[in-house]
């Protein structure tokens, strides 16, 4: 490997030789834009430096590597290479000395900021020590602590070193070739001050702001630009106050910036961040690019025009990525779906029309209802039971003219229902609901049954019969279990009756909920809650969660707990974190998060009111308190209208716990399917297409099934999980976004300083202190802690039963934790923008459920 590269030299394959910046700067140089010229200094000098660096994982990790790094002789050739580089610039012309990271400037992680760069560097000496203290920037606490929090391993990083020539900027900043906040792709945004970009860079100063699209300037904010950085003579620069005035950019060189932005966007395919300088003759310069990195990837459009997606992860409080094992599996789930309404997809494996896959997250296309006049109401009316915040953002993009209703005929909306009602044979359930409760129930437990004799493949079946079993079974699950909806529906509706009858608003009757039977997630929690009264505690009280499971998995439990557990899981063993996605361990797979339930149940007095089973038979006699109210306000209303309400109640409150059956069904399939691909995992391994059988959950159905004739597939796989593993890491998955990268959320101004409100969830009043939860998985919940969550699904439900309340940031008052948490009588507040940032673990708040308003 050569000591140093001309930028004319390098190009973005380079990236393990010269690092991220000087990759992307050579690769500006190329394709003919105006870069200052200069040259980057490899990563095999660093090598050569930092050999024998002790890497020791420790407190004093970074310390110890910056002080080798600006202690150890430069080699001698390298010392020459440095020089001769920087001689061929001109003599003592004053450069930027930049580092240069090989984890750095890259696609999912930018690092920007996280090491050193020195301007106005003049003199060969001088560079040369530039060079050493961009080294030792590698090891600052926050290039280190930010390696860690991306998963980058410290071994594999090395550091190259650009060195350019300065820019004497007159007006310099920063450029982003899609709008950072609102996601809009082509929206370009300028931030921009006079002197030398730092200023801008390091937030020193507040600059002018301009917004670019459609080739027009369509904003312009002045900053104060109070400080100006400037290149002293000699080397090094100065802050200077300033006190200028008006705007640093005409408007003709902000659209000529925009236009150089749109040319880097388009040699990269992707949205970039660039920094850019006018010099003193008015020349513009490029001296970086790189990805937005916190862009999320947007959704492939179903047709023309602006297109709505809405996240399904989010929806179903899912926020990691899906494996691609798991796409298949709800590509043939939803493409059931699309059939029970007479829209069934020409191949099931590609998923109807409305899916589409983006930052390995699935979305679904709400465009066609929302210009539909029909399809509009009942997005407007049913959405708020399930995702209020993702409801209220439709709300307001029925406003927006490019999304305007263009089908008036409710025939096709008509035309669907008939077919699905045909289908589910819902006149059938219904009428069954509303005069024979048993018959109804008797029908929701006869399709799990019938599910029972379909989840496992033939006796001896190949890999490829497994893989036929798979598609039928996911395929045609879904028609199946959606035949319960009608019966849900129906006690649902009679709520509204009820309501309607008494005066009343469906609001104000949550209590009615509390306690319902038939819940199979509730009653999951209570057979767990049961399992922790008969268990030895000793062991769970002194071991960590994931040491008991070791022992479960080796049979080392004592006896009551070894068997219980079993039990347990031969039960339930189907349900888990992210249990949607098929490719995702189940409990069963891996009971350390059920284990450490236990142990938190074990803190808990069994006779106290916070015990699971007793809150669970309170909430039981307060509905039933609740009804005799309701049905005596109505009586006041008309004697006939007391027994109707009555009997309304008593549907809803039987048929309540039929809306977890569906999805509890689903898992179970999709946790077969996931037992059954292990077996075709198992042979890919033996014929050498994979390395492990839990490979096979980063193939697709059709890859795998295109496996069984051979091939190597190891490094695809390899490829995936990095990729997985990345956007694992993704900070932030926008609940809606249009089909040119614009979230809508993120138009509407900020909440009030200090205010967090969100939807009335569960009625109730609780004062406690906080625990922010990202991940349920070993995480630990003092009985009366107030849960702060990003969203939830059944795997986090066992942690509602030591919860004093419920903090979700998604979610409406039909969505699975706003149910559950009723049912708990917890009080709970969702869709609570960004409550996991504004709410810290240990602090005091209270939660109004009624309200819907959480207070510091």
């Amino acid at each position: 490997m050569r000591t140093t590269r001309d930028f004319s030299e390098i190009d973005a394959t380079m990236l393990a030789e010269v690092g991220g910046k000087a990759a992307n700067l050579g690769e500006l140089t190329l394709a003919g834009l105006p870069v200052p010229p200069g040259w980057a200094l490899t990563t095999d000098a660093y090598r050569q430096v930092a050999a024998g660096l002790d890497l020791t994982p420790g407190d004093g990790l970074a310390a110890r590597a910056r002080r080798h790094l600006l202690q150890a002789p430069v080699p001698g050739p390298v010392r020459e290479a440095i020089m001769a580089a920087y001689a061929r610039l001109g003599a003592d012309v004053p450069v930027a000395v930049r580092s240069s990271a090989t984890a750095e400037d890259l696609p999912f992680a930018s690092f920007a900021g996280q090491q050193d760069s020195f301007l106005n560097v003049v003199g060969g000496e001088a560079v040369l020590d530039a060079v050493r203290r961009c080294w030792a920037s590698l090891w600052t606490d926050r290039a280190v602590a930010y390696r860690e929090s991306n998963g980058i391993d410290h071994a594999a990083v090395r550091l190259a070193v650009v060195v350019q020539v300065m820019v004497d900027a007159r007006v310099a900043g920063v450029m982003f070739t899609a709008n950072p906040v609102t996601g809009r792709r082509r929206e370009t945004v300028l931030d921009a001050s006079p002197g030398l970009g730092e200023a801008v860079v390091s937030g020193a100063v507040n600059p002018d702001r301009f917004v670019v699209s459609g080739g027009e300037v369509r904003e312009r904010h002045a900053g104060d630009k109070r400080l100006a950085v400037r290149p002293l003579p000699g080397g090094g620069v100065e802050r200077v106050e300033t006190a200028a005035g008006g705007l640093c950019l005409t408007d003709a060189q902000v659209l000529a910036l925009a236009a150089l932005g749109a040319r880097v966007e388009d040699h990269y395919g992707a949205p970039q961040d660039t920094e850019w300088a006018i010099g003193p003759d008015g020349t513009l310069w490029l001296t970086q690019a790189r990805p937005i990195t916190t862009l999320h990837p947007v959704p492939e459009p179903a047709g023309p025009g602006l297109r709505v997606h809405l996240s399904l992860n989010v929806a179903q409080g899912v926020m990691g990525p899906f494996t691609p094992m798991g796409v298949s599996a709800f590509n043939l789930v939803s493409s059931g779906a699309a059939g029970v309404f007479g829209h069934a997809p020409a191949d099931r494996l590609d998923g109807p029309a409305f899916l589409s896959e983006a930052g390995q997250r699935l979305w679904l296309d709400l465009t066609t209802p929302l210009r539909s006049r029909t399809g509009r109401a009942v997005l407007t009316r049913l959405m708020p039971l399930g995702e209020a915040r993702a409801a209220a953002v439709v709300r307001e993009l029925a406003d927006d003219p490019r999304l305007s209703v263009v089908q008036n005929s409710r025939r096709p909306f008509l035309r669907g229902l008939r077919r699905f009602a045909r289908r589910v044979h819902a006149p059938a359930r219904v009428r069954d609901a509303l005069l024979s409760p048993a018959r109804a129930l008797a029908y929701a437990a006869r399709v799990g049954a019938e599910l029972d004799g379909r989840l496992e493949p033939p006796p001896g079946a190949t890999p490829a019969q497994r893989l036929d079993h798979a598609e039928r079974l996911l395929g045609g699950t879904f028609p199946a279990i959606v035949s319960i909806m009608p019966i849900v529906i129906t006690g649902y509706a009679l709520l509204g009756l009820a309501a309607r009858l008494s005066g009343t608003r469906v609001g104000d009757l949550q209590d009615v909920l509390r306690g319902v039977p038939h819940n199979p997630t509730t009653e999951m929690d209570l057979e767990l809650w049961d399992l922790a009264t008969r268990v030895e505690p000793e062991p769970f009280r002194d071991l960590p969660a994931a040491e008991l499971a070791r022992r479960y998995q080796a049979g080392e439990l004592p006896p009551r707990a070894q068997q219980g557990l079993a039990a347990f899981l031969a039960k339930y063993g189907h349900r888990g974190v992210a249990e949607i996605d098929l490719g995702v361990p189940r409990w069963s797979d891996d009971p350390t998060h059920i284990l450490g339930v236990l142990a938190n149940y074990l803190r808990i007095d069994g006779d106290s009111d916070l015990a699971p089973a007793a809150l669970f038979a309170k909430g039981a006699r307060a509905a039933r308190e609740e009804v005799d109210r309701v049905a005596a306000l109505a009586a006041r209303r008309g004697r006939w209208r007391g027994p109707v309400v009555r009997f309304a109640l008593g549907r809803t409150r039987a048929y309540a716990g039929l809306r977890e059956l569906p999805k509890f069904h689903l898992v179970r399939a999709i946790a077969a399917v996931r037992d059954s691909l292990r077996a075709v995992g198992e042979h890919l391994v033996r014929a050498g297409v994979l390395d492990d059988a839990l490979d096979v959950y980063f193939l697709r159905l059709e890859e795998a099934r295109a496996a069984l004739t051979g091939g190597d597939l190891r490094d695809l796989v390899r490829e995936r999980r990095a990729a997985y593993e990345r956007e694992s890491r993704r900070r932030h998955v926008p609940r809606i976004m249009l089909s040119d990268g614009t979230e809508p959320e993120a138009l509407a101004g900020p909440a009030p300083e200090g205010a967090l409100t969100g939807t009335a969830a569960s009625a109730g009043t609780v004062t406690g202190v906080a625990r922010v939860v990202l991940d349920p998985t070993g995480a630990h919940l003092e009985p009366g802690e107030i849960l702060v969550c990003p969203s939830t699904d059944p795997g986090w439900t066992p942690l509602f039963l030591t919860a004093g309340g419920l903090v979700m940031e998604m979610g409406g008052a039909m969505s699975h934790g706003a149910v559950v948490a009723r049912e708990y009588g917890i009080p709970a507040v969702v869709g609570v923008p960004d409550a996991t940032r504004r709410v810290t673990t240990g602090q005091k708040i209270t939660l109004d459920g009624s309200a819907g308003t959480v207070t510091p």
